[in-house]
């Protein structure tokens, strides 16, 4: 039985250090711009959903590196410095770079699948109106469709999913105190999201869904990697 203690900051493998540099500026971004009250950078780079007159692909992949509060950093960038610099070690910067970015695709995408059915009430009604009413709310903020969505929890949830698969059986302190294999840890986690994702627990605004996302994508591909026990998949 092993335990899983991070180092310190010296310890923190490139991409690890790179993507929490790259978080804190885009969030310093943010801040600055809400503080001039301006939604722009909202607008332009948070994800929405393919109906809304906000949204553009490159969304699916920028939203990532932009977070709603500074504890919504705060936590997602701590997870990902603690299992991500494991996953970076054991494969090298190049392989989970590309392992980060497809499970935050892999989440963005079944979240946006999921908004399409939940707005599709939202959308029949809006469809009903007359075209000038349609035309106030096209690019309205509080209009559900223009919803924002950001983060890196999607990507981060992935690498849960991989470090459970690959360590299962190393020791977590949960809260710093209370040890646990990583397993229950990671398993834990994910049927607390599998609930609260079917419970369609939109008032909690968190893309439960999104999480599951990326958990699903680590896991098939941490799982094809150590089936076919390939040294590179490029």
């Amino acid at each position: 039985m092993s335990e899983f203690r991070p180092g310190g900051f010296e310890m923190i493998p490139l991409v690890i250090k790179n993507l929490l540099i790259v978080n804190g500026l885009v969030f310093f971004a943010q801040f600055t711009f809400e503080q001039r009250g301006s939604e722009w950078i909202n607008d332009v780079f948070a994800l929405h959903d393919v109906r809304s007159v906000y949204f553009k692909p490159h969304q699916i992949l920028t939203h990532l590196f932009m977070h709603g509060d500074f504890w919504h950093l705060f936590f997602n960038m701590f997870v990902l410095w603690m299992f991500g610099s494991t996953l970076e070690h054991f494969w090298g910067a190049k392989r989970f770079l590309i392992f980060y970015i497809v499970c935050g695709l892999g989440a963005a995408a079944l979240h946006l699948v999921t908004l399409y059915y939940e707005n599709a009430p939202v959308m029949e009604i809006f469809n009903s109106l007359p075209a000038f009413q349609q035309d106030e709310l096209r690019y309205s903020h509080t209009f559900r469709i223009n919803t924002i969505t950001l983060g890196a929890s999607g990507a981060v949830f992935g690498c849960l999913a991989a470090f459970g698969y690959l360590f299962p059986n190393r020791m977590v302190y949960l809260y710093a105190i209370v040890p646990l294999r990583a397993k229950w840890v990671v398993g834990g986690l994910i049927l607390v999201e599998l609930w609260l994702g079917f419970q369609n627990s939109a008032g909690d605004q968190v893309a439960h869904w999104a999480h599951l996302g990326g958990a699903l994508v680590g896991f098939l591909m941490v799982y094809y990697w150590n089936k076919t026990n390939r040294k590179n998949f490029y």
